[in-house]
């Protein structure tokens, strides 16, 4: 099932391209809405908001709460392959997220604190504080849990590295309560206090090592 909504999703994708190209839609146009095009291709909203969201993704398509979806890149040879980008699929093998993120995170967590260290602390201190309140709720804290990961890679001041995380953490947001099970309230807080004093410290060094075996123990509780 899962090939074929992506065979799905590929064919609207290239619905969309051959219009594109043809010239039904200029540039700051706003495109039909998933209504017309579930109509108008007899598939499901899902497939659509599927391949949207891709474009959207790749920067040809721009969606505006209550307003619609609006092309805002014309040059379909420069959007790239659907199989080149990261999706829910290739993120369901949790093992292979935490492989994933342990190679990138702890260099984000490096350059963070050289690049935006002391503006990074409160920003951090926020989100900790709200793992701590949330203590027990599973959602709230991997939520909070997530947007510290989120604000470190971002203070990477490396778009290549916050594209590629933010793409994941996108991906994996149904499987980060099962991360939550993996690592344990009392874990997560552990290693998330030391990264944050790490950034405090402005020890660059300190803030990947904590990362690296914040990852790592993640991946040794899967071998369990």
């Amino acid at each position: 099932m899962e090939k074929e909504r992506i065979n799905v999703t590929n064919q609207i994708i290239e619905y969309l391209r051959r219009n594109i190209e043809a010239g039904e839609w200029k540039k700051g146009e706003k495109i039909p809405s998933e209504n017309q095009l579930t109509r108008e291709l007899g598939v499901s909203r899902a497939s659509v908001r599927t391949a949207i969201q891709h474009l959207n993704g790749i920067g040809a398509l721009e969606s505006v709460h209550g307003k619609g979806t609006y092309l805002i890149n014309s040059d379909v040879h420069s959007w790239g392959n659907f199989e080149d980008v990261i999706t829910v699929r290739d993120c369901r093998d949790i093992a292979k997220v935490l492989e994933f993120r342990q190679i990138l995170e702890p260099e984000a967590c490096y350059l963070a604190v050289k690049q935006k260290g002391p503006e990074l602390v409160p920003v951090l201190e926020h989100y900790l504080e709200e793992m701590k309140q949330s203590f027990g709720s599973k959602q709230q804290f991997v939520q909070a849990d997530l947007k510290f990961h989120e604000a470190i890679v971002r203070s990477s001041g490396n778009p290549l590295l916050e594209k590629s995380m933010a793409q994941v953490f996108r991906e994996t947001v149904d499987y980060h309560e099962k991360m939550n099970d993996l690592f344990g309230y009392q874990e997560g807080l552990k290693y998330h206090s030391r990264i944050l004093q790490a950034v405090k410290d402005r020890d660059g060094l300190m803030a990947k090592e904590m990362m690296y075996e914040h990852m790592q123990s993640g991946i040794d509780r899967l071998n369990l």
